[in-house]
Order: C-alpha cells, then sequence, then structure tokens
C-alpha cells in the first residue's frame, strides 16, 4: 500500500473500504492515486524534454549512443529528462542526464514481463504507474518536448499521442523531434504521400515533426523553439 492509498484509506471504516475494493469503484480511488503522486513528484523538477524509444536497444548500439548524448546535451542546456524508466533508450537518455549532472526521472510501468527501472534514475524521480493512460499524461504534462528516437508500438503510441493533442489545441504546441532520419523516412514518406493527399491531415500539420541525424541539431531545434516561445507547462 502506498501513501496516497494509505491517506485515501483513512477516510473510510474498515467495512466500507473493504466494499470498495470488491467493487470497480475501486479503480477510481487508485486512478487518483497515481494522478497525485504524479503531480506531486513531477511539479517541482522544472523544464524537462521526454524522450522515448525501444527498451531493446543495446548498449553500444548507435542509437542507445545517440539517445545518451542527446540527453547529456539536452542537461547541459538546463533541461531534465524523462523516459519510461526502462531499459534500452530509456536507460541511454536517463545514463546522458546523470552524466550530465541533471535530472533524471523515471516514469516506470508495471508490465507482466516486469520491466525494471534502470539505475540511472535520481531515486526521488522514480515513479511506477499501473496505468499507461495516467503515464503518458506525465510524459506531455511535464514536458516541454519530446525527442523520439527508433522504437516500436509503444513509442509510436506516444509519439502520435502528443501529435493529436497538438493538432486538436488540446495542449500548446511543442517541438517534437525525431531522431534518426533514415529509420523515420519511411513513415514520413507515408505520411506525405498518403494522409496529405488523401486530406486525413492539413499540409502544415507536418510542421509538428522535425528530423534529426545527431545531437546537435535536436538540440538546436528544442533551443530555437524556445527562443520564440516561452517555456510553459501543458494542460
Amino acid at each position: 500500500m502506498n501513501y496516497d492509498e494509505q491517506k485515501i484509506r483513512r477516510a473510510f471504516s474498515e467495512k466500507d473500504w473493504q466494499e470498495i475494493k470488491t467493487h470497480d469503484t475501486w479503480q477510481i480511488f487508485k486512478i487518483m492515486a497515481e494522478f497525485v503522486d504524479g503531480f506531486e513528484k513531477l511539479s517541482k523538477i522544472g523544464p524537462c524534454v521526454s524522450v522515448f524509444g525501444s527498451a531493446r536497444t543495446a548498449p553500444g548500439h548507435r542509437f542507445y549512443q545517440l539517445a545518451e548524448e542527446i540527453a547529456f546535451k539536452l542537461t547541459k542546456e538546463g533541461y531534465g529528462i524523462i523516459t519510461g524508466g526502462g531499459p534500452g533508450i530509456m536507460e541511454a537518455a536517463n545514463k546522458g542526464a546523470k552524466t550530465a549532472g541533471g535530472k533524471s526521472v523515471g516514469l516506470n510501468i508495471e508490465l507482466p514481463f516486469e520491466q525494471s527501472s534502470n539505475p540511472f534514475i535520481d531515486p526521488d524521480k522514480l515513479i511506477t504507474f499501473d496505468y499507461f493512460f495516467v503515464r503518458k499524461l506525465m510524459f506531455i504534462k511535464y514536458a516541454q518536448g519530446f525527442v523520439v528516437l527508433p522504437g516500436g508500438f509503444g513509442t509510436m503510441d506516444e509519439l502520435f499521442e502528443a501529435l493529436t493533442l497538438i493538432q486538436t489545441k488540446k495542449i500548446g504546441k511543442f517541438p517534437i523531434v525525431l531522431a534518426g532520419k533514415e529509420y523515420w523516412s519511411g513513415l514520413l514518406t507515408w505520411i506525405k504521400t498518403t494522409l496529405v493527399e488523401e486530406k486525413m491531415i492539413d499540409p502544415k500539420d507536418l510542421n509538428l515533426l522535425y528530423i534529426a541525424d545527431s545531437a546537435d541539431e535536436a538540440v538546436a531545434h528544442i533551443n530555437e523553439f524556445y527562443s520564440r516561445y516561452l517555456l510553459k507547462p501543458n494542460f
């Protein structure tokens, strides 16, 4: 039982508590507890960039090295780094932030195959979630930009969630960098030749994405964006 669950528990008699826990209603309190825990911890960290990518990318791989370098350089520019807290690209980004002496945040998720957190997250900035949708909100609410490295379904989910929220003006625009031109070029070609040509999106929506092939390009794009716009939280 975590701290927030204890606070909720004290508001009920033992009989009512057991009744609540046997019904779907209990999920509401678990969800509330995750939101409260996330808001309380992340509201204090300052400007951050969320870094996404595959958990399967091994140390030494060029994308692992790219993620580490991007995170290192972003940290030197004053940003904290938020990742999903696991191995692969997430580990690389947390490692880069840690090496640079910056804030290293991990938003881990409970999964059937037990994703463990990587060792480069600041101990007071590791949060573990049961619910993907709560976790995704934290990635967006407390980030001033996304850097998306090669990844699978989860990475695509987080990328298109941000694009949808910006496109529909549910959140303010922030920079989204796709790192690794070769990996992303096929997706961008499909978006241009299918989504745009079939009028599923406006051609201007392409401006929401920026492709970078190096850490310097990625960092420069985010810095250039905030030379024109104020840093501010989402929602």
